[in-house]
């Protein structure tokens, strides 16, 4: 049965399409996106050149065209006329002046230095005073609704150009917290001798360069403003030019949980063994703020936690950090380095409008691929009841291991996992052949080509993709129309941001013999 409007999720006008009159274009590869030092020297003393920005690429900056309105006397040379250059912080309609950071044959990229005219009505001011030299952002300039609905345009001019469709039904965009939210990060450090003070945060866009931040507005605030703190202890410390790294992971605040009252852990790369009054600062620092420390000096199998009270528990090697989905009043557990999802408030979403679309009933059984922690499957579990059933297929062990103590702990007894490299044919395995009636699939930034080759064994009527990468999405699409399947709903969510990357979620239903 094809869900319809009144159902819990929200869809757009069948007739309406996201941002129709956009001109977007696929952007240079990264390889070429990074100019030579030769390059970089010719072009630092150049002038910024007037350019009309006609349009967008796919990582929403501007697109505009050597010649558009200007000639040789503006530097636009003739030979170059019709060269496309893609400009960073402009938005379509604008003139801007744009300072050149990359020359090559048949393109240019640039930042825009300053907006001559015709602003356009959704730009914004950046909340970040490190945004433009900062690589964690590229879209700060631009009002958050703005980015989310050019996202959209983007993932339907993708199924269009590579699976000629598009859906029946367009999903309101999902929209949660858009500033502190990310909770999972890798910070580099390092520390600069002639300053006498550490920097950590992100690289410099299109650089190796760290940047020197204070702040950081999308990180979960926790961590986000603690980075001047975080700078001036490593400062402090014997090893400062030995630290290279900080990961993170955050979760939610459960004190009546083990380690539930330090929901923040980082686990420090440290090149060498720290000594005891290095370890002393850390302590010392990560207690006051009821943190989890790690130390890793070497792979991940050397990363230790480092006590901070007598009540941590030092049995196993990592603490363990939360998050809850209320909908279905479940809590998860996970460690600081397993695969979460970035944005809690999206995915409270995301997981809730997944199982919308499915569409499920008491006693269905479903199939959830690259099921992780079981973020999806125990949802879904509750949904189908004690006479449904939810199997649930990972690559990791350690992560499918981590699901089945997730549904232990939530009481949930109608899901199996398994550990299956999904690469490959998997339909001849006995987990495999128990027929489903739907079927979740959330795979990596890659896709899942692989599983759409043997997928029609599952036999599912009903299909729902959560994908971070459009382009694979609409690749896969093509090959769900061509086995049989019809694209009722399309979407996206917005997991990431002032960033240009894309979260979207699709659903596909079997066409009828």
């Amino acid at each position: 049965m094809q869900p319809t409007d009144s159902k819990d999720f929200t869809t757009l006008n069948v007739n309406q399409q996201p941002n129709e009159a956009q001109t977007i274009t696929m952007p240079p590869s990264k390889k070429k996106s990074k100019p030579s030092s030769k390059t970089r020297r010719r072009l630092k003393d150049a002038e910024p050149l007037p350019f009309k920005i006609d349009g967008l690429s796919h990582d929403g900056r501007g697109v505009a065209i050597y010649g558009n309105g200007f000639g040789e006397a503006d530097g636009h040379i003739e030979d170059k006329h019709g060269k496309k250059i893609f400009v960073s912080f402009a938005l379509p309609g604008e003139s801007a002046l744009v300072k050149i950071t990359n020359s090559r044959s048949s393109f240019e990229e640039g930042d825009a230095v300053s907006i001559t005219a015709n602003p356009n009505p959704e730009r914004a001011v950046a909340p970040c005073p490190h945004f433009g030299v900062c690589g964690g952002c590229s879209l700060q300039h631009w009002q958050p609704d703005g980015q989310i609905n050019f996202k959209q345009s983007v993932l339907a001019e993708l199924l269009m150009h590579q699976a000629d469709v598009e859906p029946e039904h367009w999903l309101a965009p999902v929209v949660g917290d858009r500033l502190g939210y990310r909770t999972k990060a890798r910070l580099g450090v390092r520390y600069v001798a002639k300053k006498e003070t550490a920097l950590v945060g992100f690289r410099e866009r299109s650089s190796n360069f760290l940047a020197e931040l204070n702040e950081c507005h999308i990180l979960d605030p926790r961590i986000g403003f603690e980075i001047e703190n975080l700078k001036a202890l490593i400062s402090t410390l014997e090893s400062r030019d030995k630290i290279a790294q900080l990961e993170l992971a955050m979760g939610e605040a459960l004190p009546e949980l083990p380690d539930g009252n330090q929901p923040v852990a980082l686990i420090v790369r440290n090149l060498s063994p720290l000594s005891d009054v290095d370890i002393e600062k850390l302590k010392t620092f990560f207690a006051a703020r009821n943190w989890q420390l790690y130390l890793q000096s070497k792979g991940a199998d050397s990363i230790q936690r480092i006590a901070l009270t007598e009540h941590d528990d030092m049995t196993e090697q990592f603490g363990r950090l939360y998050y809850q989905l209320p909908e279905y009043d479940l809590t998860f557990e996970f460690i600081p380095t397993d695969f979460t999802q970035v944005n809690l408030s999206v995915n409270r979403q995301m997981t809730k409008l997944a199982c919308d679309l499915l569409d499920l009933k008491a006693g269905e059984r479903v199939l959830d691929l690259f099921s992780g922690l079981g973020n999806f499957s125990l949802p879904l579990a509750r949904l189908v009841g004690e006479t449904g059933a939810v199997v649930g297929v990972e690559g990791s062990e350690a992560m499918t291991a981590r699901a089945a103590d997730n549904a232990r702990r939530n009481g949930i007894t109608n899901t199996e996992f398994y550990s299956q490299d999904l690469t490959q044919d998997c339909t001849d395995k006995p987990w495999a052949n128990q027929g489903f009636d739907a079927l979740l699939i959330d795979p990596p930034r890659s896709g899942a080509w692989e599983i759409m080759q043997y997928l029609p064994k599952f036999n599912a009527e009903r299909i729902v993709y959560v994908s971070c990468n459009p382009a694979t999405l609409a690749r896969d699409t093509k090959a769900l129309l061509e086995q049989g399947y019809r694209l009722t709903h399309a979407g996206v969510m917005d997991m990431f941001c002032h960033t240009g990357h894309v979260e979207s979620i699709a659903r596909f239903e079997k066409v009828s013999a």
